[in-house]
């Protein structure tokens, strides 16, 4: 005996660091497989039929680098659309004699409505650009079905978009010019659209659906987009049926899908093109792919070539090339376009609830939800009958009815367990946030969320197993001439068994498609348990040795859970950066109990399955000591991290916006502060006191004494993507700036109102470089008429004065309309806040010399309230030096805006 541990629980230590190094190289290896690390990236110089990463990084880096941003209203969107127009003429000047290959370059305008969650928006647009590449042989024709890779070449505010999208671009340039120099000729047509309008509400798509001559030709489309900068390239969308995911997991060099990301991305207050091809403008069959890691960087101006993770564009190219293989030598795409033209319906093939995962991006798992429907009710079914298949022998009711009753309690008391597992992290975290004087502790450094909430979770799984040590069997020893050991050790585990196999049916009930995974856990059970039966009798029930026959058999399972679990926390961790700055006193705990909760599900997916064998010696007193132990060290160490670095940066949104009346009059202007995490602005200023000083405000400054930018001053907060905007109520203009243009971009990293619960306020020092400026304006184009039903037409001109750099201009229209001249003269569903009168948002874009002309109807003779709200990237230099004031570990996404109000 040594350190006052007996023989049991050295055994049980010996247990426990066995699992841990287990654990832990499954954790490496799902580490490399997440980031990409097995994937070898080409060189410059590899031969010219294979894809290179480092020839698809150098167009990354002249997008990004080269060319001085790619946003709306800015030179370097017309600048990237130049290059991209002369790589693809490159490519066709090589292209040999087999290939026919066209080229344009179409400008788009339109105006249309959307939904996102349950906001009507009207949006019009006007000059933006899309760049269309296709290739085909010299033998097609005009009509032929083609294949669609989509890809957008603009980029959000305040970011290079090297990841979002320069990647997709690139990829998709580098793909092009394979299939030129590789000499392999589609069988069907490959239609590249680099569309130049994605943040800006899907404009660029939308553009290309309603106006282009190619578009009632495409049979099937893919589509790539980042939320980071590389690591697992996701299928989070596919469909409509299961053909397009069929192709993928036939086609795939490094398969990376999942059917449980399609339960999830309905629900993430976001979209990309993918909505526009499929959903909104067409039903076309198609992918959409995207890089989920990197998140730090998303639209921030890290979103450097340097963040890019290595191998994932290789993965990427390789994957995408393979895959349009596929799709144009696929039998089905002459189906789908014989029955979809020339209007475009869903095809055939209706099985949208089909399962698949692919198995640590080595090979894809594909079964139809009508064999789901079969198999996953085979774990729920064994769990049932179970108590007459274990009483074959001696077959008594009674006997039956007390195998039940202690399978029940087995399962209950796994649920328990599982559910300890959850609310004991949740519980730390609280506890160690109420001794802290920040949060997200762990958000630059990962292994501190896991170096804190996996002992908790542990210590909650074994609990009931801890006070329940002695089972409390119903059955009758002597009847079934079994020891109680073995009864127990049989409750336990088919009690587990049930629970996840009440999961995997619940999942099927619910009609979602994440049961694959409980669904795994079940059989790997089944597995396991036959395996520790058979070796128990050799070796005895409590031998370590069983325990390895126990464990074997689950090692695919748990690689698997620790692969998808690990994703699951890593993607989870790097947003809660974006997450909003939820109201007080609980907006504080929010981000740290999500990811306790998270952790807290993961281990039990990871570990709980093995609580019913491995149990007896993990819930011993002195791992349970030891385990508090962990705990309390990494509460004492996670205090001492600070949340944020350049590697996982804060991100600060701040506007200086102008209050005019005119051409030419300003009338005030002010700054305005913002974060969208749950350290406030607050934590911040003390954290920045460079900042605070130029702002000439107290580093004891409080949320008690502060200049709030209310968010109860918003009407609207709606943002499908990557840009949005808020109005005020009815008779508050003070802060409808601040609500209107200042949420523009944080709402596209997570458009929900509660991320700009406190924004601060202070007064701008005056500026010299906005003096000569003529602001917008709104006047009236000719005069208003009035209709037989006594309706009011007014007749509107916007100038957007000598502004150069504008993003986005948001009309918030209050009043009696009753119709106007945007979206086919459609008005979207109102808005109404606090029993005010309706209000009706729309968002205009597109540089032009011209003005914007439209007009309103009224429905009665009161007064229509007009607020413009215009979004120029443009700086002065009093922001600029206050943007250079923050620390390197904040990153600023700075604009000006600039408010005026009108009533007709």
């Amino acid at each position: 005996m040594a350190f006052g541990l007996n023989s049991d629980d050295v055994t049980a230590f010996k247990l426990l660091i066995c699992l841990a190094v287990m654990y832990g190289l499954m954790s490496m290896l799902a580490h490399s497989i997440v980031h990409m690390k097995f994937v070898k990236p080409l060189a410059i110089d590899a031969p010219l039929d294979r894809f290179s990463e480092a020839r698809a990084v150098e167009h990354v880096r002249v997008l990004s680098q080269e060319i001085d941003g790619r946003q709306e209203g800015r030179p370097g969107l017309r600048e990237a659309a130049r290059y991209i127009n002369g790589q693809l003429e490159m490519m066709k000047e090589r292209a040999s004699d087999d290939f026919r290959i066209e080229i344009e370059e179409t400008v788009v305008d339109g105006s249309f409505s959307m939904m996102f969650l349950g906001h009507s928006i009207s949006l019009g647009y006007r000059n933006h650009t899309n760049i269309l590449m296709r290739i085909s042989s010299v033998d097609s024709r005009d009509t032929d079905p083609s294949v669609l890779i989509n890809g957008h070449f603009d980029s959000p505010l305040g970011s290079p978009g090297a990841g979002d999208c320069g990647t997709c671009v690139a990829s998709m340039l580098e793909v092009a010019r394979l299939i030129v120099d590789s000499g392999w000729v589609p069988p069907r047509p490959v239609i590249f659209l680099f569309n130049g309008a994605e943040e800006l509400f899907l404009l660029g798509s939308h553009g290309f659906m309603e106006k282009h001559r190619w578009h009632d030709t495409i049979g099937a489309f893919v589509n790539v987009e980042a939320s980071g900068t590389g690591g697992l390239d996701l299928v989070c969308q596919s469909g409509p049926g299961s053909w397009p995911l069929r192709v993928y997991a036939q086609s795939a060099v490094y398969p990376m899908a999942h059917s449980a990301a399609q339960d999830v991305f309905p629900v993430i207050p976001g979209d990309t093109d993918y909505r526009i091809f499929s959903q909104d403008n067409g039903n076309i069959p198609g992918l959409d792919i995207i890089f989920l890691f990197g998140g730090y960087f998303y639209h921030t101006s890290y979103d450097t070539v340097e963040r890019l993770l290595p191998g994932s564009i290789q993965a990427r190219g390789e994957n995408l090339f393979s895959i349009i293989k596929g799709f144009t030598n696929s039998s089905m795409l002459q189906n789908f376009y014989n029955q979809a033209s020339p209007e475009i319906i869903i095809h055939q093939d209706k099985d949208d609830g089909a399962i698949f995962f692919d198995y640590l991006s080595w090979f894809m798992v594909f079964y139809s939800s009508g064999l789901a429907l079969v198999l996953h009710k085979i774990p729920i079914a064994v769990f049932l009958i179970l108590p007459f298949l274990l009483n074959l022998r001696n077959f008594i009711i009674t006997s039956c009815l007390a195998t039940f009753s202690d399978l029940t309690k087995g399962f209950l008391s796994h649920a328990l367990g599982v559910f300890l597992a959850i609310v004991s992290p949740v519980m730390f975290s609280i506890l160690r946030l109420l001794f802290t004087n920040y949060s997200m502790n762990w958000f630059s450094h990962p292994y501190l969320a896991y170096l804190m909430f996996v002992p908790c979770s542990l210590v909650g799984l074994l609990i009931p197993r801890t006070f329940w040590s002695c089972f409390p069997l119903s059955q009758d020893i002597s009847v079934f001439q079994a020891s109680r050991k073995v009864l127990s050790d049989e409750a336990r585990f088919w009690g587990a068994f049930g629970f996840f196999s009440s999961l995997t049916m619940a999942y099927l009930l619910a009609g979602l498609s994440g049961g694959f995974l409980t669904f795994f856990a079940c059989i790997s059970m089944l597995a396991a348990w036959l395996s520790f039966s058979l070796a128990a009798k050799h070796y005895g029930r409590r031998s370590l040795r069983s325990i390895l026959f126990f464990v074997l058999p689950m090692v695919p399972y748990l690689a698997y859970s620790v692969y998808f679990g690990g994703f699951l926390a890593q993607f989870l961790i790097e947003k809660t950066g974006m997450m909003g700055s939820i109201p007080p006193p609980y907006g504080y705990f929010i981000p740290d109990i999500v990811v306790a909760v998270t952790i807290g599900v993961v281990t039990s997916v990871c570990i709980s399955p093995l609580i019913p064998v491995c149990g007896h010696w993990l819930a011993r007193s002195s791992i349970l000591q030891f385990l508090l132990q962990i705990i309390v060290i990494g509460l004492a160490v996670s205090s001492q991290f600070f949340p944020y670095s350049m590697a996982a940066p804060k991100r600060v949104v701040l506007q200086q916006t102008y209050r005019t009346s005119g051409p030419n009059h300003l009338e005030n202007s002010s700054y305005e502060l913002s974060v969208v995490d749950s350290n406030s602005l607050i934590f911040l200023l003390k954290h920045a006191p460079d900042v605070a000083n130029e702002l000439q405000t107290d580093l004891d400054l409080s949320f008690e004494t502060a200049n709030l930018s209310r968010q109860e001053n918003w009407l609207i907060d709606s943002n499908p993507l990557n840009s949005s905007y808020t109005a005020p109520k009815w008779g508050s203009n003070a802060l409808m700036l601040g609500g209107i243009i200042f949420s523009i971009y944080l709402l596209a990293l997570f458009p929900v109102s509660f991320m700009f619960s406190r924004s601060l306020k202070f007064p701008a020092k005056e500026s010299t470089s906005k003096k000569d400026i003529h602001f917008p304006y709104l006047i009236s184009s000719k005069p208003q008429t009035i209709s037989d039903h006594g309706s009011r037409r007014v007749y509107l001109e916007l100038s957007l004065g000598s502004l150069e750099e504008v993003w986005v201009t948001v009309l918030n229209v209050t009043g009696p309309l009753s119709n106007w001249s945007f979206a086919d003269n459609k008005l979207p569903a109102p808005e109404i806040l606090a029993g005010g009168p309706p209000s009706y948002i729309c968002r205009l874009s597109g540089a032009s010399h011209e003005n914007w002309r439209f007009w309103l109807e009224a429905e009665s003779e009161e007064k229509l309230r007009i607020d413009v709200a215009v979004l120029d990237q443009q700086l002065t230099n009093e922001v600029k030096r206050l943007k250079s004031l923050f620390p390197d570990w904040v990153d600023v996404t700075a604009y000006s805006s600039f408010m005026s109000t009108y009533t007709f």
